[in-house]
């Protein structure tokens, strides 16, 4: 007999933008759900981000549902609607120059108090797998839940991905992540290898060669970096969600928005690419103690090497549903996954965007109410006996 300490209509895993959507709208639908969230404080992966990063500096942020934020960029402002569209609570006024991490942890903060979101911290979700009663059982190291739905909000800032290339063992400087770094500091007289051909990559190469003082900078991508005037477009952002879905949905992994969009150019990397800090090289192809290596045997020395390569979709504690397709992705149709249709995910694929996991959370939430519509608990009891 299965251990089960709690039974819920569903359990939402993750609280960054994409969970508190799905919880948002759950709680409209007058569902019962509890939010697991393995982090110790609200905020998602914003509260991870490196301190130098301002609000003034992030690009595409969209408002939670129920709740603006500063259209400027800044903390949120005016006021917040109660799930009926009445009550509202005070917020703080804008501030372009404070850090990112600060003020979107403060955003997530007010948020979840001010919708009654019932949110469990930290709780870290080991695994979820098929129960009894025609349920899933969300597993934590100590009490587990029974779901008739599940839906999955764990974003990717979990597992940041550091490919391999020959020798990379034996480096002797210092080798970090985007999700290592802390700001500019650190860095002055050293030779910095930054490799990844995104917005981050482009920030972080940008902020420590203009203030971290370093004795050089390289900038190392796989493919010659796209550079788009003017702004971000709809249309922009609509060729990006369609490819991405076309590939969730053959069941093959999400790939890299900025390989549809292309990279910004903001003043900001206007000025930076004028300077000839974003004149971008090659891919090494070895690594030594104290260099890298390309494959003509261009030798270029290096203390630190910044993988600013991305991250994956952190979803290892699925693995008992074995929801993989022979593509190497999981087969979907919205959010809802094909080979279990209980189970949903937001900020994955096509939603993995502020404006995307929005829509994605309202779709899972109104689907995942249909489902239990359908299938009354004495009926899903019946079935799973």
């Amino acid at each position: 007999m299965e251990q089960v300490d709690h039974t819920t209509d569903v359990v939402v895993i993750g609280a960054g933008q994409a969970g508190l959507s799905a919880a948002y709208h759950l709680r409209r639908t007058d569902t019962d759900f509890v939010v697991l969230d393995h982090a110790k404080g609200p905020g998602g992966a914003w509260q991870h981000r490196w301190p130098s990063l301002r609000m003034d500096q992030v690009h595409g942020i969209h408002d939670l549902p129920g709740m603006a934020l500063d259209p400027a960029g800044g903390t949120a402002a005016g006021t917040a609607l109660d799930s009926a569209g009445g009550a509202s609570v005070d917020t703080a006024e804008s501030d372009d120059s404070r850090p990112a991490a600060v003020v979107m942890a403060e955003y997530f903060d007010r948020y979840e108090r001010a919708f009654e979101l019932p949110v469990l911290r930290p709780v870290d979700v080991i695994a979820v797998r098929r129960g009894q009663d025609d349920r899933l059982l969300v597993e934590t190291p100590t009490e587990t839940w029974a779901a008739r739905a599940v839906v999955n909000a764990t974003g990717t800032w979990d597992r940041p991905h550091w490919p391999y290339y020959p020798g990379r063992e034996t480096f002797a400087g210092r080798q970090l992540h985007t999700a290592d770094y802390t700001g500019p500091a650190g860095f002055a007289g050293q030779h910095v290898i930054v490799v990844g051909g995104g917005t981050s990559a482009v920030q972080l190469l940008t902020e420590i060669a203009t203030r971290g003082n370093p004795a050089s900078t390289t900038w190392v991508t796989r493919r010659p970096p796209v550079f788009v005037d003017g702004p971000f477009t709809a249309e922009h952002g609509r060729a990006a969600v369609a490819e991405v879905d076309r590939r969730v949905r053959a069941g093959l992994p999400p790939q890299s928005v900025v390989r549809v969009t292309g990279l910004t150019l903001t003043p900001e990397v206007a000025r930076a690419r004028a300077a000839g800090l974003l004149d971008r090289e090659p891919m090494f192809t070895r690594i030594t103690p104290h260099s890298v290596v390309w494959a003509d045997g261009t030798e270029r020395p290096a203390d630190v090497i910044l993988w600013a390569t991305g991250f994956r979709a952190a979803l290892d504690h699925l693995a008992p549903l074995r929801l993989r397709a022979p593509g190497g992705g999981i087969t979907m149709a919205g959010t809802r996954v094909v080979a279990e249709p209980r189970l949903h995910l937001v900020g994955y694929g096509p939603s993995a965007s502020t404006v995307g996991a929005n829509r994605a959370g309202r779709a899972a939430a109104l689907e995942i109410r249909r489902l239990l519509e359908s299938r009354p608990e004495s009926a899903a009891r019946t079935m799973g006996a």
